[in-house]
């Protein structure tokens, strides 16, 4: 039995389609703060069990009878190293065969704020004693998709980037990674750095914005508190501004940058090229 937490998520999800592919639905665990968000998946056939991090109770009945737990990093920064502690500490207590923890690209040396949390977690695996697997995720390009919208609406695409590369992949690519780990074995002990196979600076994700939609579209390189300014201009919590502008601030120093094509050999294809996330952001 595999159990996926945070399944109602934009990546639990995707790891429960790629599962659907690979194993019996029956043989799947949704978990959930929210039965109600994953009715669909109980529909295919597969468990759904309540699962809140805050709640350590739920979490020894959700991985109960569990072979493998996919642990998906909580949303909530800042709560999420004893979020983190509390699964790991049920997985052990259920005799959870293999736990896969979802961290970050380089997270042992990565000069991002998110890292902090990732790598106390990662400390309290490796404590723990339970067999694990950790798949340090880099970026999502959909993470800068979603800034296409307000870049054709003002002609401009704001970043602290600088000039350092980005190796970013499509979520359903590390969705297709975690359900590779989860469904064959010989992971236990293992770090993954998973990165996308091409890579990009931002003026050059801008330019294809521009060459796929066909508008004018420029690229302008801020400094951090600049970019975290203006985000915070355009109505996003302090909280995510913060986050996002020291992400771009730490990509100007490599942090999203990984070569070692890990991903794509783990998933048995090419990452998606990051203008194909482009051009599916353009057709929403």
């Amino acid at each position: 039995m595999i159990v996926v937490t945070g399944a109602s998520g934009q990546l639990g999800r995707l790891v429960i389609a790629e599962l659907l592919k690979k194993v019996p639905p029956q043989e799947i665990v949704a978990a959930v703060r929210t039965p109600e968000k994953v009715s669909d998946l109980a529909q295919k056939g597969v468990a759904v069990r309540v699962a809140d991090y805050d709640r350590p109770d739920t979490l020894a009945t959700a991985f109960a009878g569990a072979d493998k737990v996919l642990l998906i990093s909580g949303s909530e920064v800042g709560k999420r190293a004893p979020q983190h502690r509390a699964v790991i500490a049920a997985a052990k207590a259920g005799g959870v065969g293999l736990l896969a923890y979802t961290s970050l690209l380089h997270a042992d040396t990565s000069p991002l704020g998110l890292g902090v949390e990732h790598r106390e977690t990662e400390a309290a695996l490796a404590a723990s004693g339970v067999p694990h697997v950790i798949l340090r995720n880099g970026w999502y390009t959909e993470n800068y998709a979603a800034s296409i919208p307000p870049a054709l609406a003002h002609g401009v695409f704001l970043g602290a980037a600088g000039e350092g590369r980005i190796a970013s992949a499509a979520r359903a690519d590390y969705a297709a990674a975690a359900a590779a780990v989860l469904t064959s074995d010989g992971h236990a002990g293992k770090v993954y750095e998973l990165a996308g196979d091409d890579s990009y600076t931002l003026a050059e994700f801008t330019a294809a914005i521009a060459r796929l939609s066909g508008k004018e579209v420029a690229y302008n390189n801020l400094p951090e508190a600049d970019f975290k300014a203006a985000l915070l201009g355009a109505g996003l919590p302090e909280p995510v501004a913060g986050l996002l502008a020291d992400s771009d601030a730490g990509a100007a120093k490599g942090a999203l940058f990984d070569d070692s094509g890990t991903l794509s050999g783990l998933i048995g294809r090419p990452t998606t090229p990051y203008q194909e996330v482009i051009k599916t952001a353009l057709a929403g």
